[in-house]
């Protein structure tokens, strides 16, 4: 464990391209004398060190694999490919393969000169791998290199000069295309990275002034101009511009942002000037939140990685055992060593898990880089499994399925004459409350273009009950039905029982003598809602169900208006939890969706805690499995498709590299398979695998 004092540093790593590589550079760096404690996301291709190395031990470590660092928040030097070491030995290593080709043809014996560069092609384009081959070998370590190098080594002792050196380069080769392909799949989570400005320009005493991101300090104020990113999250304090927060929500439409409205780093200012004053410092920031999510995810592997990182450690030495048994049984019969030893050797070329190892990661960091661009976080690779496999979602309903916030649905009207005045009387009495009912008063006022004039003398709150307060002599009274007892004739109460049967609030207005009007407010269902719970059951999700505080009546209008049969209303936080877990127990398979605050008990115990984040939800980026940024319901079918399909493609890739496994073993026994060919093949199928997961990222 590190010590509360010890020096904590992160690197961003280049060249990472597989797990075995990754622990082996992770217990590498654990073996310096200055680190305590390292730790490798391989997904993220991201080091974090306790301990005080310099970034030139660390790249020693990592050396094997040519490996590269830079401090978490810097950039990669762009080199071009001919810079680069390994790619310098690969092609010195491919013109000495050449000669050695050419003076095969010229002479039709083996000639010094052509096994002398078949000799120069493989020390130089195998150096690392060999280095590592040979240490593996003196521990009793077997992986790929181990393989590779006794399958060279083997093959130079009878006399396969070129096909040595052949599948040294192929091998070489495959490497490079491995390399490519997780740097491609790794660009998702990378372009998060760079949507954050280096500086912003902030106004420091009565001056303009260009700042690093990380010196700005909450309460600064922050000039976004037309056409610039923001730099941080803050509150718009002057101007009005459309902003485009495709990047932390994964919304294509530009929000109007003015005067109090939240703006986000990593978004794009596109037409207005605006001044923010900064709410967060750069490491707080939402988007620093999300790229942290997304790259702790990596790490957070699914069953099927674990199974296939198991089933790896086995099969390797299996595939030993077999060569060696196929290189020394068959002679015992026939005599014929040379034959039986050069096939033993091509199963260890073949039996390089390379394709099986990579099948399951690139997968899941291709799926949850993508997901994280369309504004879906999901926080591992397990729980993107179990997405996969959801029977049942349980919807909470207020802020989920309902917009969060009451509205006015009918004007009650018991003297129409006084229509415009009755509005107006409410708006006066409700500016002074602080009732979650009140805003609802209020914007139904606005809408028909009703100000409230003056403000209410004696103005009184009777909580449970209403307000009152004195408008130009008058003293009026707002509220609940049941406050005016009698008051209440048959006539009045037949008009206002169909609301509240419908799960509604109602709300009257009266003086002394007489009821003059009344509202009916209720929270409103998202537009998309029903759409959705509709897409969930075409997608074979029969199982939808309500689970809310609420009232019967409420809770069971809401869920007629969306489609949903099953409603449990009136229920506390524990007993929704203790419903999920009673569906868990039959065997179900089911997804929370809350809003990350009072749900926690239920996401917690969900197979996937669902949380609808608005942007700036701390709570519920921390608290689920997976978040809908923005508020966005309508990311939840998407996200379940696309985890389907990861499941479908990791599926595939398993078939595919255990398939081209099979065949080629099978090809080698008549000895159809040659040794270039068979690391031709293993490197055919890491290509394919990584090429069929790819396709994820087509996925919107």
């Amino acid at each position: 464990m590190m010590s509360r004092d010890e020096q904590v540093a992160v690197y961003r790593i280049e060249g990472l391209s597989c797990t075995s590589c990754a622990k082996k550079f992770e217990n590498n760096v654990n073996q310096i004398a200055s680190v305590s404690e390292a730790k490798v996301n391989f997904g993220a291709a991201k080091l974090i060190v306790n301990g005080a190395a310099s970034i030139h031990e660390l790249e020693k470590a990592g050396s094997f694999d040519h490996l590269q660092l830079v401090a978490e928040h810097e950039e990669f030097k762009k080199r071009s490919w001919y810079l680069q070491r390994h790619y310098q030995q690969l092609t010195l290593a491919a013109v000495f393969l050449l000669v050695g080709f050419v003076v095969q043809l010229l002479y039709e014996e083996q000639n010094i000169i052509g096994i002398l560069s078949f000799v120069l092609s493989t020390l130089i384009g195998g150096v690392t791998l060999f280095y590592e081959g040979f240490k593996n070998l003196i521990r009793f370590q077997f992986d790929m290199t181990t393989l590779m190098t006794i399958a060279i080594i083997g093959a130079f002792a009878i006399g396969e000069w070129s096909e040595g050196a052949t599948v040294v380069i192929l091998f070489a080769i495959s490497e490079a295309l491995e390399r490519f392909s997780f740097e491609r799949a790794r660009r998702s989570i990378r372009s998060l990275i760079r949507l954050s400005p280096k500086e912003a320009l902030v106004v420091r005493d009565g001056q303009e002034q260009f700042i690093p991101i990380k010196e700005i300090k909450i309460g600064d104020i922050c000039i976004i101009k037309a056409g610039q990113q923001i730099a941080v999250d803050g509150k718009v304090i002057q101007g009005t511009s459309s902003v485009n927060q495709a990047a932390i929500t994964g919304e294509s439409i530009p929000v109007i942002k003015c005067v109090d409205d939240d703006v986000f780093a990593g978004t794009m200012n596109e037409e207005g000037y605006l001044e923010v004053q900064v709410t967060k410092t750069s490491a707080d920031t939402t988007l620093s939140k999300i790229i942290q999510l997304v790259e702790d995810a990596q790490a957070n592997r699914a069953s099927s990685q674990t199974f296939i990182d198991q089933f790896a450690k086995y099969y390797t030495p299996a595939i030993l055992i077999l060569a060696i048994l196929l290189a020394v049984v068959p002679p015992l019969f026939h005599d014929d060593w040379m034959t039986w030893i050069y096939r033993g050797l091509t199963v260890l070329v073949v039996g390089c898990p390379c394709a099986l190892v990579v099948s399951t990661p690139v997968a899941i960091v291709t799926a949850i880089g993508n997901s994280a661009r369309n504004g879906v976080l999901i926080k591992g690779g397990v729980y993107l499994e179990e997405l996969s496999m959801i029977q049942s979602v349980a919807f909470d309903k207020t802020g989920t399925l309902t917009k969060g916030e009451p509205a006015v649905t009918d004007y009650i009207s018991l003297n129409e004459a006084r229509h415009s005045s009755v509005i107006q009387i409410a708006a006066i009495l409700e500016s002074g409350s602080t009732h979650p009912l009140a805003s609802a008063i209020l914007r139904y006022a606005k809408d028909h273009q009703i100000e409230p004039m003056v403000n209410p003398s004696s103005f009184q709150s009777h909580t449970g009950k209403g307000v009152t307060g004195i408008i130009e002599g008058v003293k009026y009274f707002f509220g609940s039905p049941n406050w005016f007892g009698k008051r209440v004739t048959t006539e009045i109460s037949n008009q206002i029982v169909p609301y509240q049967q419908a799960g509604k609030t109602v709300m009257l207005l009266a003086t002394s003598d007489e009821i003059l009007g009344g509202f009916a407010v209720a929270d409103q269902p998202r537009e998309e809602s029903k759409q959705i719970i509709r897409e969930l059951k075409d997608m074979g999700v029969d199982h939808v169900v309500m689970l809310t505080g609420d009232n019967q009546h409420t809770a069971h209008g809401i869920a007629d208006r969306l489609g949903i049969e099953e409603v449990k209303a009136e229920l506390l936080p524990n007993e929704k939890q203790q419903y999920i877990q009673q569906l868990r127990n039959s065997g179900i398979s089911i997804a929370m969706v809350g809003d990350g605050v009072n749900d926690a008990p239920a996401l917690a115990i969900s197979n996937v805690g669902i949380a609808m984040g608005g942007a700036s939800s701390d709570t519920a980026l921390e608290t689920a499995d997976m978040v809908l940024m923005g508020n966005k319901l309508e990311k939840l079918p998407f996200a379940i498709r696309l985890s389907r399909f990861t499941k479908r493609i990791i599926g595939q890739n398993i078939t595919i590299a255990l398939g081209l496994k099979l065949i080629s073993l099978l090809l080698i026994i008549p000895g159809m398979l040659t040794l270039w060919l068979a690391v031709f093949a293993d490197m055919g199928a890491t290509v394919l695998v990584t090429l069929n997961a790819l396709r994820l990222l087509r996925s919107k």
